[in-house]
């Protein structure tokens, strides 16, 4: 599969990904439609079995790469969290020895759910990407497959929460998406392009990981350092080629959101929907609220993308009044 996935992909990984997982519901809330002053849909993919939309890529391109009877002696990627737990679910499912590289800050909570899929958590690198470089040393070392962190059959799998979200909500204006690598986002382009729709997109960028917001607007790989103290899975130095030129041709604007944007939506999911959403997922409800006039009474959508947000840092941010 080259590029963006077509409806028969979609179909093809959705059928796959719902034998280890069912679709992830999409609701409408009273309580935040009246808050956001529109009609808002939201996507829970913090409902999968990982907290988080990436086991449904995870799956897909394990399934593609054992059935080309190439089972590696081993897997390993990087990551901050959500995308370590979709490798090491995936890779459980074709008894696999998986490894990954996190950050040495990285979520206290996140590095146990990996090591509780029997993934080897190695704690390395300043950020994910001095993370990712490590990795790559260590796939070579030890003859293991390097899991990319985006690709297009991950892009197809996870485009499936996309899949179900267009044909139950067919009618939206625009949807948010929170970008970290890119593989959401593209997935949502994707599934949008393959049945035809009109929905705008919106890339969302936390503001204290820049990078790809200022690779979009100068239409080249630019590198930024991170800050955010809240949006963990969207804290990426250098974005990905393919996964920016994919959005430059498909989505409508970038929406950059702080910090305390990101945690005051945290605090309203809770209390509108009492769904838990990590800095990442809670991110595209920031922007709709940055852009509350702009949507009035339009539909959009929102994607919770995971619930992946360590105890204490979810109590100091719903503590804030």
């Amino acid at each position: 599969m080259n590029g963006l996935p077509s409806l028969s992909d979609l179909e093809s990984a959705a059928a796959l990904i719902y034998r280890s997982m069912p679709p992830t519901p999409q609701y409408q809330w009273p309580l935040l439609s009246a808050r956001t002053g529109t009609t808002v849909w939201v996507k829970h993919e913090n409902h999968a079995p990982t907290g988080a939309f990436k086991v449904r890529g995870g799956l897909v391109y394990m399934d593609a790469l054992c059935r080309r009877g190439e089972k590696p002696a081993g897997v390993i990627s990087a990551t901050r969290g959500n995308h370590g737990q979709s490798v090491g679910f995936s890779a459980r499912q074709f008894g696999i020895p998986a490894a990954v590289v996190v950050p040495v800050d990285n979520s206290t909570e996140k590095n146990a759910a990996m090591r509780a899929l029997g993934v080897e958590v190695i704690e390395q690198g300043h950020d994910f990407q001095a993370s990712s470089e490590i990795a790559d040393e260590i796939a070579l070392q030890r003859g293991w497959h390097r899991f990319p962190s985006f690709h297009p059959l991950l892009v197809c799998g996870v485009g499936t929460y996309a899949l179900e979200l267009f044909r139950a909500v067919p009618d939206l204006d625009t949807v948010y998406v929170p970008v970290g690598m890119g593989s959401g986002l593209c997935g949502v382009i994707g599934a949008r392009d393959a049945l035809g729709l009109d929905t705008r997109v919106a890339a969302v960028v936390s503001s204290n990981a820049p990078a790809f917001a200022l690779s979009w607007r100068e239409g080249r790989v630019i590198s930024h350092d991170v800050s955010t103290r809240i949006a963990d899975g969207m804290a990426c130095r250098t974005p990905n080629a393919d996964a920016l030129a994919i959005a430059r041709a498909g989505a409508d604007r970038v929406v950059r959101v702080s910090d305390d944007e990101v945690e005051a939506a945290m605090r309203a999911l809770f209390a509108d929907t009492h769904n838990t959403a990590e800095g990442g997922g809670a991110a595209a409800l920031a922007a709709l609220l940055q852009e509350k006039e702009r949507m009035r009474n339009k539909k959009t959508a929102v994607i919770i993308s995971g619930g992946n947000v360590d105890t204490p840092l979810f109590s100091r941010v719903l503590s804030v009044v």
